[in-house]
């Protein structure tokens, strides 16, 4: 069945051909026109075929379920019709802007909502449900538009810049910038198959960003496509909204159909490390606890995290000695030697090995740490991490004590199989301002916390969107959130809006629900302190 899936999906998402210009010179839209004849037709799909689009499938058709469930990654929201999660009324795929924007219109005069689709990795399934609106989201009427067959990437490597279209994932991107220059890259995420259009729009963190920034702070241009369908540059949109697409999250604004980006300069060897330390809760405490001294202080060129796989079956249970393991994901601008220089002094604790090390091109650091073998798989759209997923974050401005770390580590082993990553900020993210983006995590944050619990279907009942083991695994990652909050930021107590977290509020569904507006304010008013 999954063969005969990917093989639809493989005559369905034929390449697009290149085009002389790119981007393709903005519509008439951009001078004010609201294109409203483009959506005359009555229904969505006479509408969209009206229009030119022939790529949409509606509910109960045999393309359907294939298409809405191939890029969903969180399999609590991958249901059969008859779940509980409200399923869109089409799934509609544009191959291109004048597409994307008839989508939006026919949508806009079918009264349905939209939600946007670039990778399908929303924590909560965002992209491509309606969120959790209570039990009035059941009818909530909405279509998807999925971008990923807007996934061309043009590289100018004299210029250093690119433009990608919002479908193109970020190992489409990463192989097309090193097809261009050996010695270019791009700051962004570490997992390949993450949608640019979402992981840009909310800032867009990873192993390049100590030294390079978010993959936001590197946006110089984006096209727009807005509500009335108007087509929008930097210069037309104005630069508030220019601001506030560039890591305030996606589909507030309108559809960025394309962006452009500075590509940044980076060494034609670097080194990439995965060191494993097993021990003592105690000894493993103090090699933690010490980390936290040194990721964020490291020179910009170093990024160290910590991956901590927890309870279960997983690495960090006690073995029968009573020893936890722990891993760190190592990459460095530069040589071995470099590494081996600055680690030995920065941090001796970790005893790193010089045949720990392996040096590499940035793409093949790219492809390893995406978890790929090679750098040609960077362009495969098809996920090998499914499954059923519940996530949450925080921030952490001042070292825990070791103490607490040891206390931490115990209070996981006995948790669920589930993982806990801590991600070194400082560098370059400290020097950039707090509100030249909407991202505000910069100065003063040691490094953010990301907290994941996961199961699969057969496991004690946990399939089906969560109930069963799944339920019960949520429930104390809900708890391990409440036992941590001592240790980490307040006031707000801050959360990284790509793990975007639906436990910190959700908006009433207007026009669906009854709700006192100073509820609704209360509720954007918790999570918007802790996003932004």
């Amino acid at each position: 069945m999954r063969n005969t899936t990917i093989l639809l999906l493989a005559l369905l998402l034929t390449l697009l051909s290149s085009s002389s210009t790119w981007p393709p010179p903005l519509t008439a839209c951009a001078a004010g026109q609201h294109c409203d004849d483009r959506a005359a037709a009555g229904s969505l799909p006479s509408c969209l075929l009206a229009t030119g689009v022939r790529n949409f499938s509606l509910a109960g058709s045999p393309a359907y379920d294939a298409l809405l469930n191939f890029s969903i990654q969180n399999l609590r929201f991958a249901l059969p019709a008859a779940g509980a999660v409200p399923r869109p009324a089409a799934v509609v795929l544009p191959r291109g802007r004048s597409e994307l924007t008839s989508a939006v219109l026919c949508a806009r005069h079918a009264s349905l909502r939209i939600r946007v689709r670039s990778g399908g990795h929303s924590y909560e399934g965002l992209s491509y449900t309606v969120g959790d609106g209570g039990d009035d989201a059941d009818r909530v009427r909405f279509v998807v538009i999925d971008l990923m067959r807007m996934n061309r990437v043009r590289v100018d490597a004299a210029s250093a810049t690119a433009w990608v279209e919002s479908g193109a994932t970020l190992g489409e991107i990463y192989y097309a910038v090193a097809s261009s220059s050996s010695s270019l890259a791009f700051p962004a995420g570490s997992c390949s198959t993450v949608g640019a259009g979402g992981h840009i729009s909310g800032g867009g963190f990873g192993l390049l960003s100590r030294k390079f920034k978010l993959a936001a702070d590197n946006v110089l241009d984006a096209i727009l496509v807005d509500a009335d369908g108007r087509v929008l540059d930097r210069s037309s949109m104005g630069e508030n909204v220019f601001w506030a697409i560039r890591g305030g999250g996606g589909g507030s604004w309108g559809v960025v159909y394309a962006w452009k980006l500075r590509l940044v300069q980076v060494p034609n060897t670097l080194t990439a490390f995965t060191p494993k330390r097993t021990g003592s809760v105690d000894a493993i405490a103090g090699l933690v606890h010490r980390w936290q001294y040194v990721g964020s202080a490291l020179p910009d060129e170093f990024y160290l995290s910590v991956f901590l796989t927890i309870g279960g079956a997983s690495s960090s249970s006690p073995s029968r000695d009573g020893n936890v393991t722990v891993s760190f994901t190592g990459l460095v601008l530069g040589s071995k030697e470099l590494a081996m220089s600055v680690l030995s002094e920065r941090f001796p604790e970790l005893g790193l090995a010089e045949p720990e090390m392996s040096e590499m091109s940035w793409v093949e650091s790219a492809a390893r740490f995406a978890g790929l073998s090679s750098t040609e798989e960077l362009t495969s759209r098809a996920s090998r991490t499914k499954h059923y997923a519940k996530s949450k974050s925080d921030y952490v401005r001042s070292p825990i004590a070791r103490g607490a770390v040891a206390a931490i580590l115990r209070y996981l082993a006995g948790g669920p199989a589930g993982y806990v990553i801590l991600d070194p900020y400082g560098g370059a993210m400290a020097r950039e301002g707090s509100g030249d983006t909407p991202f505000p995590h910069r100065a003063g944050n040691l490094y953010s916390v990301q907290y994941g619990v996961t199961w699969e279907a057969g496991d004690n009942g946990g399939g089906g969107g969560g109930g069963g083991g799944g339920e019960a695994r949520m429930a104390w990652l809900r708890a391990l959130y409440a036992y941590m909050a001592p240790h980490v930021s307040k006031n707000p107590r801050a959360a990284y809006v790509n793990y975007v977290d639906l436990d910190l509020g959700t908006n009433a569904l207007a026009g669906n629900v009854s709700s006192p507006s100073s509820s609704v304010s209360r509720t954007r008013s918790t999570w918007g302190s802790a996003y932004f």
